[in-house]
């Protein structure tokens, strides 16, 4: 049977673009359409639909306010198809994520035919991807943070395993301090919620860089590195060829780039190829820590389709660096850390919302406490 979506879209030009890219897919069918969101909370009922794409600017109910009733009425995946990536509006784009939608996707203009096929794929691709993906109801006034029934597993990773510590590594790793100073965080599908619950339980005077890589659609980048800065007590911003890591503050890789370190711990954002289709790749800068910074990185690797991260989460745990997986329960989509876990590479595997607590409790910090 094939996937059923409902089309919340008040532009004709953009509604035709995106029925004429769904008609292209056997497994996809447009069960019907709707030019705002109290049009479409009429429809679900009736079509049923399995996954729901909506724009943010309609009239009469806007994409939040048309996600947050979806969520608390009709729960189902929704992909965010906006436009809206200017700076007034990438707060509200990402606060639909965080109120349930899924993932975020931009919309068709007229593009090349080159461009039209990359559109059409990924499109395509996001769609049969959340089709498979359980979500739960949302209530009125309530915190989104979702808790969770299954009690977190452990996998202990193998002590025996020999540290690798290539040469030439200079100020970082020729010590055998273990004492963590940094952590690398990986994401894709429902990335960006879960990078926003652990930043936010983070303190302002976390001592340690990090390092984030998320797998977000082109154009979106900077809004959602706007949103979790507006979000979190630690700054968020891009990282700049050159520069030094810095405690207390969060990076990510420039749009399209890898993130990795040099032999001085100094940001290389190279454009070399996509490493399983990814650039940035979450295994790219994974392993780069694990070279720089041995056992003293923690890597934690969250939902997302696909197994990015897995094998530099593996380099990481075999330099004798700290990793944490988010658990399946708490996964929008149970795929990258599902293959770190698979690897062995994962020492703790925890719902999203533990994950903050554990960074803590590794450092030794007390949340609110300036000692570390």
């Amino acid at each position: 049977m094939p996937i059923r979506v409902l089309l919340v879209e008040d532009s004709p030009v953009a509604l035709v673009i995106l029925k004429r890219i769904l008609a292209t897919s056997s497994d996809i069918e447009v069960v019907g359409t709707a030019r705002h969101g109290r049009e479409a909370l009429d429809l679900i009922p009736k079509l049923q639909p399995q996954v729901i794409c909506t724009d943010y600017h309609m009239p009469q109910m806007n994409g939040l306010e048309f996600t947050e009733e979806v969520m608390i009425r009709f729960p189902r995946p929704i992909l965010v198809i906006s436009a809206s990536v200017q700076a007034e509006d990438t707060q509200t784009i990402f606060k639909m994520l965080n109120a349930g939608a899924v993932d975020v996707f931009p919309k068709p203009r007229s593009p090349s035919i080159e461009e039209y096929e990359l559109l059409k794929q990924e499109l395509i691709s996001k769609i049969k991807i959340l089709s498979g993906v359980t979500v739960f109801t949302r209530h009125r006034r309530s915190n989104v943070t979702t808790s969770f029934d299954r009690p977190p597993l452990k996998l202990e990773s193998k002590t025996n395993i020999p540290i690798s510590r290539p040469s030439g590594i200079s100020l970082l790793s020729r010590n055998h301090d273990s004492k963590p100073k940094i952590v690398a965080i990986g994401a894709s599908t429902g990335g960006p919620q879960a990078i926003n619950n652990i930043l936010s339980q983070l303190p302002i005077n976390f001592p340690l860089p990090i390092l984030c890589v998320q797998h977000i659609s082109e154009g979106f980048l900077q809004g959602l590195v706007d949103w979790l800065g507006s979000e979190s007590q630690l700054p968020v911003r891009i990282a700049q060829f050159g520069e030094i890591p810095q405690p207390g503050i969060v990076y990510f890789p420039p749009e399209g780039r890898h993130l990795e370190l040099d032999n001085f711990g100094k940001f290389v954002c190279s454009s070399s190829p996509p490493v399983s289709g990814h650039r940035p790749s979450v295994t790219v800068t994974f392993a780069s820590v694990a070279k720089c910074y041995s056992a003293a990185s923690i890597a934690v690797l969250l939902t997302g389709m696909g197994r990015d991260g897995a094998d530099g989460m593996l380099a990481i745990a075999k330099a004798g660096g700290i990793t944490i997986a988010q658990n399946e329960a708490s996964c929008v989509v149970f795929g990258m850390p599902k293959e770190a876990i698979a690897l062995g590479a994962a020492k703790h595997i925890l719902p999203v919302n533990q994950i903050a607590t554990m960074l803590l409790k590794q450092l030794n910090i007390v949340a609110g406490s300036n000692k570390y």
